[in-house]
This record gives structure tokens, C-alpha cells and sequence, in this order.
């Protein structure tokens, strides 16, 4: 199968309408733009994830480990665990919730507090992008870090590594997104070194067993969840609960319902559309013939709105109880580390924009934003206004 009438400036500005387009000619689709298949439902997608003997990482043309270096995301099998195991030890969902998650809620409200007296604002700007920034410095022990430093090192890397992900991008030694996100690389590698030497750091296990390079560049790869992860996941999650009709209003009303939010936001628009495998040989998957070393991108945007998965797939529900969860966080020997990190953010999040911003709704004096990237997606913006001089009443103390 083949297409050659999407473009990468489609992909990018109509991600599921061209998803759509190419799921009617099957669940993998050879897309020229991409220079790859593409695998766009759920079950294939599933296949791919969990077999790294036929779908690997492991190969010089994958983008992340041209930019960072070998890492548990680049890596598969004993090469992979050694460098992903020190980090999963140090991220273990109980730990990350006890040492992070009171300080994670506290930064939130940091950032919300002083918003209230402007009575509108940017919640991508002000919010998702700097909590993400912020906990992420936490996270790895980089408390001296100013977080528009952090982002600034990392944006310059996802640059590199974005350009280099699509089929059209130079990708040459002296270009100036390669040398500026090598810089950025330097920086972060004098900044993580200190870390690693604080005895009771989080980073100081983790520098016992790896190298200096392997602590550096799996590190690295941790703050694209940390940051681009998060940060993507939150501002959808603020633009879903301002502009779909009836949600702020269901999940001001109950608070039990804001996980549900999380989960379908997730599922709806994930921040990472999609992952890269390369075939190790010649093989098929849904009666497609795959050859060794062929380009695969798991499309997990066209997973998460599989049809044949998901009622009515393309709208944002709450009602999904027995339907199969999102694949955002992918699935196998390169799930997410920290995906309970980054729920814990989004809930903080929306707990302090429910709590500090009263009247809080979508600026009707602007758009909705839209949401775009073939790789990376997330809007450019969130516009917001609340009522600034509003007080919240607080419960009252339990005298019990």
C-alpha cells in the first residue's frame, strides 16, 4: 500500500484527519512524506511495541541517539536494561509519589497565585510549560537549575531531535540547530555531574552503575518525558477542560472525575503522536510485507483513536469505563518511566487552576489555539480568564 498525496505540512496541521485518511487503506500504510509505514491501529501498534526482535530501536538512523547518545530509549535487550534499570529503581511510582508529589503541588500553586490579579493569561505558558521545567529539576536532583535555563537546554535538543525524526531534514554535522543543541548538551552534562556527586541525591544510585556518558544521555532522554511529555500532556489536558462544552463545569463539580479527564485527554491528543522502530528483518504485520532495516512508525495518535477500539473515537468522553486504555505511554520494554510522574503533575495542575482561579474559563476574546506537530503536539497557547478579584471561600477546619 501506498500514499503519496499526504505532505508533512498536512501531517502537521490535520494529524488525525490524515490518520484517518490512511487508516481507510489499511492499518499499516507506506506514507512516502514520512519515508516509513506507518501502523495506525491499536492491535498492530501493540504487536510492534512489545517485540524489539523484529521492531527495534537499535539502529544509527534513530533520531534521539544521534542528538543525546545510546540510551534506554535508543537501546534494546541487556544493552537496554542496563541502562534503563538504575532509572526505573529511582523512579518507582510509591518513591516518586512520597518524595515528589507534596513539592510537585506546591510548585503548582507557585505559579498560579500570582496570575490571579491579571484575570486572564496563557495556562500553556505560565503553567504547563515551567511546572513541567520545575519538576523535572526536582526530579533529577537539579534544585540549582533555574527552570528557564532547563528548558532552554532542552528545547534546543528536542529541536535537533525533531529535525531529525522527519524525512526532509538536513541533519548536516555544521548545521546550526546540531551545534546549538550540542551546546545545550554540554551544559546539561556539567549540571547532571553535580548532581550525581550528592551522596543523598536521586541520581547518586543511579551513577554508581553507569558511566559518566550513560548517566548524561539517559538522563537526557528522561526530561523528554519530563518536559515535553508533561509539558504537552497538561496544556492539552487545560485546553480540553476550557473549550470542550461542559467539562470544566463536570470536573469543578467533581473532583473525582479530573483522573477520568487526565486519561481521556491522553488518550484523545497524546504529546508524543508517535514512535520510531526500524525492522530487523524481512517480515509482515497485518498481511504487510515489511523488509529488513525499513523505516516503522507506530502511530500512537491513530492507536489511541482506533475505531474498532474506541466508541466514537474522535470525541472527548468521560464514560469510557471497559473500553482498552491509551497507548500514550507506549507499552514494553520502552514504557514510560515516568508516567506516574506526570499524572501526578496534571492533577496538580488542574487542582490549582480549579482552586486559585475563580470564574476560570475559556477567554472568549481569543481561539482555541489549535493543536500541531508531527512528532511533538501541543497548543501554541491556552487562553484563560477568571474573575480576579473573587475570593474562594476555604472549607472549614475540622475542629473534630
Amino acid at each position: 500500500m501506498e500514499s503519496t498525496s499526504i505532505t508533512l505540512t498536512r501531517l502537521a496541521r490535520a494529524h488525525h484527519e490524515v490518520v484517518d485518511e490512511l487508516r481507510r487503506q489499511g492499518p499499516v500504510v507506506w506514507v512516502d512524506a514520512v519515508g516509513a509505514w506507518m501502523v495506525l491501529d491499536r492491535a498492530q501498534s501493540l504487536t510492534v511495541l512489545r517485540d524489539a526482535e523484529r521492531f527495534t530501536v537499535d539502529d544509527p538512523r534513530f533520531s534521539t541517539a544521534q542528538v543525546v547518545g545510546p540510551s534506554m530509549l535508543s537501546l534494546d535487550g541487556a544493552a537496554q536494561r542496563h541502562h534503563r534499570d538504575p532509572f526505573v529503581a529511582a523512579f518507582r511510582p510509591s518513591t516518586v509519589l512520597g518524595r515528589l508529589g507534596p513539592r510537585v503541588a506546591a510548585e503548582a500553586v507557585g505559579l498560579v497565585d500570582p496570575l490571579v490579579p491579571a484575570g486572564r493569561g496563557d495556562l500553556a505558558a505560565a503553567i504547563a510549560g515551567p511546572l513541567a521545567a520545575r519538576t523535572a529539576a526536582m526530579a533529577l536532583g537539579l534544585d540549582t537549575v533555574r527552570s528557564t535555563t532547563l528548558l532552554g537546554w532542552y528545547r534546543r535538543i528536542v529541536a535537533a531531535t525533531e529535525q531529525r525524526s522527519i524525512a526532509s531534514a538536513p541533519g548536516h554535522a555544521d548545521d546550526e540547530v546540531t551545534i546549538s543543541a550540542a551546546r545545550a548538551m554540554d551544559a546539561l552534562r556539567s549540571a547532571l555531574t553535580d548532581a550525581a556527586a550528592e551522596p543523598d541525591g536521586p541520581l547518586a544510585a543511579v551513577a554508581a552503575v553507569l558511566s559518566e556518558d550513560e548517566l548524561v544521555s539517559n538522563a537526557a532522554v528522561f526530561l523528554f518525558g519530563a518536559i515535553e511529555t508533561t509539558e504537552g500532556m497538561i496544556a492539552n489536558l487545560l485546553r480540553h477542560l476550557l473549550t470542550e462544552e461542559g467539562l470544566l463545569a463536570q470536573v469543578r463539580d467533581d473532583r473525582s472525575l479530573v483522573d477520568v479527564a487526565i486519561e481521556e485527554s491522553l488518550r484523545l491528543e497524546p504529546a508524543v503522536a508517535r514512535v520510531d522502530r526500524f525492522a530487523t528483518c524481512d517480515t509482515t504485520l497485518a498481511g504487510v510485507h515489511i523488509a529488513a532495516r525499513d523505516f516503522v512508525v507506530v502511530s500512537l495518535a491513530g492507536a489511541n483513536r482506533d475505531p474498532a477500539v474506541h466508541d466514537r473515537p474522535h470525541e472527548f468522553r468521560l464514560d469510557r469505563a471497559g473500553e482498552p486504555g491509551h497507548l500514550t505511554f507506549v507499552h514494553g520494554p520502552h514504557a514510560c518511566i515516568g508516567a506516574q510522574l506526570a499524572r501526578i503533575e496534571a492533577r496538580a495542575a488542574v487542582d490549582a487552576v480549579l482552586d486559585g482561579l475563580p470564574g476560570l474559563e475559556h477567554d472568549p476574546g481569543t481561539g482555541a489555539a489549535a493543536v500541531e506537530g508531527i512528532v511533538f503536539r501541543k497548543p501554541t497557547s491556552v487562553m484563560a480568564r477568571w474573575d480576579p478579584g473573587a475570593t474562594l471561600v476555604a472549607p472549614a477546619p475540622d475542629t473534630m
